[in-house]
């Protein structure tokens, strides 16, 4: 009787024992871990903001700076085109058509530094046949001719004395006018023209080959000084170009914004084009500008008019989900709120912040797309 109670009793305590929850060792907690990390990694708060531990701002090397309001001066953007300075470039053209034929060094190559006279090509005159027999035909009519004279001027020379001195210097007048005429003849039969460059600088740009037949006037070199480059712009407000104080271009390249380069105003047109007036800058100091000809960039006009705002770096500037312009401000030191504000462009890596912002308002600028992504 004794035995069949005992089973029953063991029965309930395996049970009991296998519903009781099992006891891990320390560090091995399956259920803490994830809570714990839940609660201390980077997450976006019911409020917008954004909670960012220090273990992971470190990685995102995220820095921070603190707002001052200042005057600063007001900036216009413009569409503008890099152009080469006219007196520090130019073209190499022929003025007669012919065969392109390539100088004792070879044709030039593009970005090849060259100085000013410099033989670039060789252009050998080529002209339609019938126009070359033509000129053939004059050459050997007037070698005949110049022949005639010479002897002619040899006879009345033995007769010096007997015939009048003016028969003798008008024979040798005309012998002398056909073997200038016969030079000018033969030296445009199969003449060439030497291609030299006008300036000193680079080869900008190369359309012809070695045998290419060309037509006068083709523009066969481009030669360009890189450090003395042009930024034309259009402004549409006539008065911008008295209020202009400086200017900047920030060249755009595939892994992003590069530096920006400091421009100098050279002057304004009085003729509209397209509706707006031309304003022309060049390029300041003596060193090459990552600008080609021809590129389209965007320019920051400084005016002598100031506005009061906080000057931040351009990467502090992110877009919020409703697509307004967005700087985070970090309130704590792992708390940060974002801010949307009003801005315009100050240069080509600088904004200046009008409103949304207070002195001492310590901004993100730097990581500031990475905080915005934290979800």
């Amino acid at each position: 009787m004794t035995r069949f109670i005992l089973f029953p009793l063991l029965a309930l305590g395996l049970l009991a024992g296998g519903a009781s929850p099992a006891r891990a060792d320390a560090g091995h907690s399956h259920d803490a871990a994830p809570s714990i990390a839940n609660g201390d990694g980077p997450r976006r708060l019911p409020d917008g903001t954004v909670f960012l531990p220090k273990s992971s701002q470190r990685p995102l090397q995220l820095r921070t700076t603190l707002a001052e309001r200042r005057q600063l001066p007001r900036t216009v953007e413009l569409n503008g085109r890099v152009m080469a300075d006219p007196s520090a470039g130019g073209k190499v053209q022929p003025t007669v058509p012919g065969r392109i034929e390539a100088s004792p060094r070879g044709l030039p190559r593009l970005g090849q530094a060259v100085a000013r006279g410099e033989v670039l090509a060789v252009v050998r005159s080529s002209a339609a046949p019938l126009e070359a027999a033509n000129q053939v035909a004059l050459a050997a009519e007037l070698r005949a001719n110049l022949g005639v004279a010479r002897s002619r001027v040899a006879r009345l020379e033995q007769l010096e004395g007997t015939v009048p001195q003016k028969d003798i210097e008008a024979a040798r007048a005309e012998a002398a006018g056909l073997g200038q005429r016969l030079a000018a003849v033969g030296a445009g039969v199969g003449a060439q023209e030497t291609l030299r460059a006008p300036v000193a600088g680079v080869v900008a740009a190369i359309d012809v080959v070695a045998g290419q037949v060309v037509d006068a006037r083709d523009t066969l070199f481009e030669i360009v000084d890189p450090a003395r480059l042009i930024v034309e712009a259009r402004a549409f407000d006539a008065s911008l170009a008295a209020r202009v104080a400086g200017a900047q271009v920030l060249a755009v390249t595939d892994t992003g914004p590069g530096t920006p380069i400091p421009l100098v105003f050279s002057g304004a047109g009085r003729m509209l084009r397209e509706g707006a007036i031309p304003l022309q800058f060049r390029t300041a100091g003596n060193a090459e500008v990552p600008l080609a000809v021809g590129q389209p960039v965007r320019l920051s006009v400084q005016t002598t008019e100031r506005v009061e705002g906080f000057a931040l770096p351009a990467s502090a500037l992110v877009r919020s989900a409703a697509n307004q312009d967005t700087v985070w401000v970090q309130a704590a030191a792992e708390h940060f709120v974002p801010r949307t504000v009003r801005q315009v462009p100050l240069d080509g890596a600088t904004i200046a912040v009008l409103e949304g912002l207070r002195p001492g308002d310590r901004v993100v600028t730097q990581a500031a797309p990475l905080l915005n992504q934290v979800r």
